[in-house]
């Protein structure tokens, strides 16, 4: 197993006195705009331990999250990346361990704490390696607006017919039932196609057989999926096709839609906005297993060259500790520690999301693991056919076909699912 330098207790209390007698500045870049609450909250909480170490918290200049993996690129070919790098999980960050350009960390003080599904989006596939700290999770489902729902006489959806009818009605109440749009793609393909999806494919045991082959992109489960989106453009409104995520927000935040398809990284988005409920995907019939995706979204790395490695890795020690995780998910509400400390989470919205955990088989994405490494890329097929689709350019059996096609054409097992029975062992190898 390849190793790294790490620093010991006794190196840290040498560290820190160091840091007591000069000025560090580290910067953390992150695609999330959390700027308030990390040099407000989290930032001030760390320096209360290294008074001595400046942080500065660097998010895209515009907002724009789409833009972030382009910045990156560039800092990395000019050596300016931050010293601490926010981690998507899985193959995008793992291809950045490949490049050498994230410190391993797997033998890093705490972190113990954190449990085997925590970690492995940040592990190479064998697990031998750790290259990024788990932060957080972020939970798919639906917000709806409590005032409409009881002003048009409806509950809180349970199952398909539930939701259809609650659209229906704020509907013919002149209200905006849905509020998305498919101009920025990755919002349906998110909040739609991986919301409710897991439903259909039944969570990780149709993950986990997407993988190993068993399970096509073309089956039954997937095609379903697809016409329930189609069936969405028609609550969605007039234009929506030009309607982009921040439009969606708004008109959720000025009262003018029902029920808007989240993630729960926008719990604090309407704080203070919207007297708002929430709910898990509808399943078909009562009494049926219920599934939704509690998708390990967020990691933090240490840029291997970083010219301030032993103060970034005070900081990310610092990260696996009890404070950091009720800071993360009480400050930044939506997204949950990935730790396995204990502690009380304030926002009601929040803790009914986590309840689903007690009562639902929880997956996450099924494009983030594994099948989106080669070309066409899963992830960015998902986007462009979940659009085409609520759009009316693509149907859904198109849809699925065309993600099948795309997948087999480079992935090993899927370019043998139709010659595999459920006995037969995984090759999870890329077709080269």
């Amino acid at each position: 197993m390849k190793t790294t330098k790490l620093f010991p207790l006794a190196a840290i209390t040498l560290a820190a006195s160091f840091f007591a007698n000069a000025q560090t500045t580290l910067i953390i870049d992150s695609w999330r705009s959390d700027d308030k609450v990390w040099n407000e909250k989290i930032i001030p909480a760390f320096n209360k331990h290294y008074p001595s170490i400046k942080v500065e918290y660097r998010s895209p200049p515009d907002l724009d999250a789409s833009k972030w993996n382009g910045d990156m690129e560039k800092r990395f070919e000019q050596g300016k990346a931050g010293d601490l790098i926010a981690c998507r999980p899985f193959d995008g960050s793992q291809a950045l361990f490949n490049r050498g350009l994230l410190k391993e960390v797997t033998e890093m003080e705490g972190m113990e704490n954190f449990p085997s599904f925590a970690l492995s989006p940040w592990q190479t596939d064998s697990g031998a390696q750790t290259f990024c700290l788990p932060m957080a999770s972020v939970i798919h489902g639906f917000f709806y607006n409590k005032s409409i729902f009881k002003e048009i006489g409806v509950n809180e959806p349970v199952t398909n017919a539930d939701f259809y009818w609650a659209l229906e009605k704020a509907k013919r109440a002149g209200y905006l039932p849905l509020a998305m749009g498919t101009k920025d793609k990755w919002e349906a393909a998110t909040m739609g196609f991986q919301n409710i999806g897991p439903t259909h494919w039944k969570g990780e045991d149709g993950r986990d057989a997407l993988l190993t082959g068993k399970e096509r992109m073309d089956s039954q489960a997937y095609r379903k999926t697809f016409r329930e989106l189609a069936k969405w453009s028609s609550y969605m409104g007039e234009d929506f096709d030009q309607r982009g995520y921040n439009d969606s927000i708004e008109a959720f935040a000025n009262g003018k839609a029902a029920i808007y398809p989240a993630g729960s990284w926008d719990i604090g988005t309407f704080a203070g906005k919207v007297d708002m409920g929430v709910f898990p995907p509808p399943i078909e019939k009562k009494g049926d297993a219920c599934y939704f995706s509690d998708h390990t979204d967020l990691g933090m790395g240490i840029y291997s060259k970083s010219t301030n490695q032993e103060a970034a890795e005070l900081f990310l020690k610092w990260m696996t500790t009890a404070e950091f995780a009720e800071l993360l998910t009480n400050e930044i509400s939506g997204f949950f520690s990935l730790s396995n400390h204990f502690f009380d989470v304030k926002n009601p919205i929040a803790q009914e999301m986590m309840s689903w955990r007690d009562r639902c088989d929880s997956t996450i994405r099924n494009s983030a693991q594994v099948l989106s490494r080669g070309e066409p890329n899963l992830e960015l097929e998902i986007w462009e056919t979940s659009a085409s689709v609520m759009s009316g350019q693509l149907s859904p059996s198109k849809a699925a076909s065309q993600l099948q096609n795309g997948l087999e054409s480079w992935y090993l097992p899927q370019k043998n699912s139709d010659k595999l029975d459920a006995n037969t062992p995984c090759n999870c190898s890329p077709l080269l």
